[in-house]
């Protein structure tokens, strides 16, 4: 536990919680490539992917955010990982994001992945940015134009990269 944010693994009951913060910020479609007409079921079969583990982060018995954890890809990339993260809209600004992140860092070490990539990290999305920088991440290139952004049009997305300690 830090900052008072428990993190846990998923389970089906925390499903309508996770729903809560996953729908504000695909129906906003700014920070996430996923259609944002996606409704509940196809959201949370997204998220609760069989190749995903999913966590929660608890603040005052309250889910505040959640992440998942798998493989960037199969076979032989199958030794990176790579995670997605959101934090309920009402809890940024709290750490939430974080310290998912630190946990997610711990769990992909203990899993035996050697790396962490983010593959399509939204360029306007800076407060990300800034905090994967800080985390050790570093932006291996841009992608430019790949994202449809519902205000700006489109954008840039990144590929950050951090090895981790073995």
């Amino acid at each position: 536990m830090t900052n008072g944010i428990e993190i846990r693994l998923a389970t089906k009951t925390d499903q309508n919680a996770i729903w809560e913060i996953l729908q504000p910020v695909i129906a906003a479609g700014e920070t996430y490539p996923l259609p944002r007409q996606m409704n509940q079921s196809e959201a949370i079969g997204y998220w609760l992917a069989k190749n995903h583990t999913t966590f929660v982060a608890v603040l005052r018995n309250k889910i505040v955010g959640t992440y998942y954890l798998r493989p960037n890809n199969l076979g032989g990339g199958a030794h990176i990982a790579n995670c997605g993260y959101i934090t309920h809209p009402n809890a940024r600004g709290q750490g939430v994001a974080s310290t998912m992140c630190k946990h997610s860092l711990e769990q992909a070490k203990g899993f035996g992945f050697l790396a962490m990539q983010f593959n399509f990290v939204i360029a306007s999305n800076k407060g990300a940015i800034k905090l994967w920088t800080n985390m050790g991440f570093h932006t291996l290139c841009s992608l430019p134009e790949v994202f449809d952004h519902p205000k700006l049009g489109l954008i840039d997305a990144l590929i950050m990269f951090k090895p981790l300690e073995r």
